[in-house]
């Protein structure tokens, strides 16, 4: 019970005939006065103190009316709140009161206005605000018993005797009070003076005064006495440094009331507000009932701490930690599969694989209406918009978005969190961005998953992973801070990265992979027309200018061939933003600028001479030299594989280009199958032995490396050893075996592109690799012929023309050499 600065007067009375007090009232509109700390009975004749102007405007509304002098009186749940204009804000039940009169306080604005209080009723809603509030209120039956009942005579006879003790033990309460209660003869009025007056928490009396029996009321309001009665002696126990024998869980908790009144006289509250936070917070809370339990054990611990050592602050942010956590917390999935299609369109261009399998999620969630959030991981090339999709699907979900960054990450506590009993210990990276999400099923994206550290110093971080991503397991995932299991399993996980061999294996078997290729030139001018422009516009200020900035297509081109190598967009952006930031300049300066669109011819203009230059075809003009295809971490390439031959003995092999391991081996191969098989060629096999075989493939300073360049090297070997001339704008990719068969292998989107930029027309390629070719949209095939081959006598019968080279080099071997060699073999 709170202490009181002052005494109590016991004010309230009642006046009237008692069979008519209680009478129902009718159903109506009419002024509501709230109160502060106060819950007014039925039949209480009472004096209320108004100071606010609302409550002054209504008193002296009812002054006026002298056929209607009716209101309602409800106690606020808040006393702090100075407008409470709102249902919520007061109790359910009040009483409907008649003004008696009004006595006007000469020394300040407030009035005293004496009520009636007759029957209890309920507030069904405000229907007026302005001066004064009004409402519509029911009135609700009361059940009192006659004067002939003797349960209800002995209940009465009991709560008259308790509250004399209870007025006695109260120093608040003047004596003289006593007197008044005793003159009271109806025992309905005597229960509901004592729920009036009596000081004890406005709680208890609001659920008094919803008990529509007055025997169940007088029962109540017993136990309520005794109660308070129990504290006020032990409030004078302890006073006395006296022992009484009373229940051990009453006396710790007021022994707690009363440090925290002490605390709040010395105006030290720190302690006392932040607990009653976290226990507000934890009441709210929808989690685990063992989470529910540890907390309040944990809560009772911080009570035992001194506020100014650190063990406080520990055991502090730890309780805060559990209660911000979201836990049983998700937010609702958006499952129209039309709207999330487009919005992953919208924002992506591409990336069809991807969008699709989002989609069936959505289906599939649709359909069964639970399941486990799949864990993905995004791998390809820097640029290409593996973050920033996570972003899409979780807008596409309407689910909230979070990111952690992995690159680097050496340290398993970054992801497991550490101990508490270490100083600055923390949770983990998930568990923190869980808090930070404020749901449970957030789209996670868990971004250069492939850069972790493999340093064991600390721990192995990727292991700490595999917990995280086991759909098995990371429904109890456990933080070393948190030191409770937590739920992952509702959470989307993505992972991000370039290079999936770097990833460890278990880690890898844990995802589903899903490769995002490299945008190709057309999709990157569409890329750039759609989101790269737009945002560039904006951010150099051209949005605000009357100038309408564009890119011609063929602009954008120039940019994306000549001054980018890349598969991604990034360098794009940033050329794009130079090229506007010139075009601001000379805005800024009154210079002139491209009337109407940035054309290809302006881009030199705007950004320089191009540092990069595309590979054009160079025509079959020449013996040996081949076209290739190439696949790079930016993209395709084409190549030119070119085979010189000079006189010497011994056949030697030369290989230039900075070529691999694998390349090297491809060429030994080609050479031994073209060695095989010299017959069905038309080349003498003792070639082999008086020329030298030089095999070079330009721009030396590039490492090159591959099995792909197989049917290309074999090509060039033999129309060298031919002289014939390759077929006009035809290019090839595929690797051999020594019996002549042709592989398939990767990167056929990127290469067929490179190919289709240099002007090839005719490109062979595997077999095998004609599912490949499906898989890519028809508008990139235009003007593309496939010429499909299972071993290089297919691909020899294509390539090769019968047209000689001009002036072709004579490789017969003469008679006479034949002759030397046949002496030289006897000696």
């Amino acid at each position: 019970m709170p202490k009181q600065n002052t005494t109590i007067q016991m004010f309230a009375d009642f006046e009237g005939d008692i069979s008519t007090i209680f009478k129902e009232g009718k159903e109506c509109d009419c002024p509501i006065l709230t109160t502060r700390n106060m819950v007014v009975m039925p039949g209480i004749l009472v004096p209320i103190l108004l100071g606010r102007q609302p409550s002054i405007n209504l008193a002296h509304y009812l002054n006026k009316d002298t056929k209607n002098r009716v209101c309602a009186i409800f106690c606020q749940k808040d006393p702090e709140n100075e407008q409470p204009y709102d249902k919520n804000d007061v109790y359910d039940v009040g009483v409907m009161a008649k003004l008696v009169r009004i006595i006007e306080m000469p020394a300040s604005n407030a009035i005293t206005a004496i009520f009636q209080a007759t029957c209890r009723c309920t507030l069904e809603k405000i229907t007026s605000r302005r001066s004064y509030l009004k409402g519509h209120v029911v009135p609700l039956p009361e059940i009192v018993p006659d004067d002939k009942d003797t349960e209800f005579n002995s209940i009465a006879d009991n709560v008259r005797s308790v509250t004399q003790e209870f007025i006695r033990l109260n120093e608040d309460i003047p004596d003289d009070s006593v007197m008044s209660f005793i003159n009271i003869t109806n025992n309905t009025m005597l229960v509901n003076f004592a729920c009036t007056n009596l000081p004890f928490p406005v709680e208890d009396k609001a659920r008094l005064i919803k008990l529509d029996d007055i025997r169940e009321r007088g029962l109540e309001l017993l136990k309520v006495e005794n109660r308070e009665i129990q504290f006020a002696k032990l409030k004078g126990d302890i006073r006395n440094k006296t022992r009484v024998d009373l229940d051990e869980q009453q006396k710790e908790y007021f022994l707690h009331q009363q440090m925290k009144n002490i605390k709040e006289e010395l105006g030290d509250n720190t302690e006392t507000a932040a607990k009653t936070s976290l226990e507000k917070k934890a009441k709210d809370k929808d989690w685990p009932e063992a989470i529910a339990k540890l907390f309040k054990k944990e809560l009772e611990k911080l009570d035992t701490f001194n506020q100014q050592s650190p063990e406080y602050s520990v055991q502090l942010n730890y309780l805060d930690m559990m209660v911000s956590l979201p836990w049983n917390y998700c937010t609702k999935d958006d499952l129209q599969l039309k709207r999330a299609r487009t919005i992953l369109d919208h924002n992506h261009y591409g990336m069809e694989k991807v969008k699709e399998r989002i989609l069936e999620y959505l289906a599939v969630l649709q359909l069964r209406g639970d399941l486990k959030s799949p864990i993905l991981c995004l791998y390809g090339p820097p640029g290409v918009g593996k973050t920033s999709l996570g972003k899409s699907i979780a807008a596409a979900m309407k689910r909230k978005y979070v990111r952690v960054s992995l690159g680097g990450l050496h340290d398993e506590s970054e992801i497991r969190g550490h101990r508490r009993t270490y100083v600055g210990a923390m949770p983990g990276r998930i568990i923190k961005s869980i808090q930070k999400a404020g749901s449970s099923n957030p789209v996670f994206i868990l971004d250069e998953i492939d850069k972790v550290s493999s340093n064991n110093y600390n721990g192995d971080p990727s292991s700490a992973l595999l917990e995280v991503l086991d759909p098995e397991q990371n429904n109890a995932f456990h933080d070393n801070y948190l030191d409770v299991d937590y739920d992952l399993s509702k959470v989307f996980f993505i992972a991000t990265a370039n290079d999936i061999s770097t990833i460890p294996r278990p880690l890898l078997d844990r995802m589903e992979l899903i490769e995002v290729p490299g945008y190709v030139t057309e999709e990157k001018i569409e890329i750039a027309k759609r989101h790269l422009v737009p945002r560039e516009v904006k951010n150099n200020g051209l949005d605000k200018t009357e100038v309408k900035v564009k890119f011609s297509k063929q602009a954008l081109e120039n940019i994306i061939e000549n001054y980018t190598r890349e598969s991604g967009v990034r360098q794009l952006e940033k050329q794009i933003d130079k090229a506007l930031r010139k075009v601001a300049l000379r805005i800024a300066m009154d210079e002139p600028i491209p009337d109407k669109a940035i054309s290809a011819s302006d881009v030199e203009d705007l950004l320089g001479k191009p540092p990069f230059m595309r590979d054009i075809y160079q025509g079959n003009d020449y013996a040996g030299v081949v076209t290739g295809l190439a696949w790079t971490s930016v993209g395709g390439e084409i190549l030119f594989i070119e085979t010189s031959l000079s006189k010497g003995k011994g056949g030697k092999l030369t290989l230039t280009g900075n070529l691999g391991d694998v390349m090297k081996e491809s060429a030994i191969i080609a050479l031994q199958y073209v060695k095989a098989n010299c017959d069905k060629l038309g080349v003498d096999y003792r070639v082999f032995e008086n020329w030298n075989i030089h095999i070079h493939v330009p721009e030396g300073a590039t490492p090159k490396d591959g099995p792909s360049a197989g049917i290309t090297i074999a090509t060039s070997l033999a129309s060298a050893l031919t002289q014939r001339k390759v077929r006009l704008n035809t290019a090839m990719t595929g690797e051999i075996t020594l019996r002549g068969k042709v592989l398939p292998v990767g990167g056929i989107r990127e290469k067929i592109l490179a190919a289709k930029r240099a002007g090839i027309t005719d490109i062979v390629i595997c077999k095998d690799n004609k599912k490949d070719i499906e898989e890519i949209p028809q508008d990139f095939l235009k003007g593309v012929t496939f010429h499909y081959v299972e071993n290089v006598q297919d691909v020899w019968d294509f390539a090769l023309t019968d047209e000689m080279v001009k002036n072709p080099i004579n490789l017969t071997i003469p008679k006479d050499e034949d002759n030397h060699e046949k002496k030289d073999n006897e000696k």
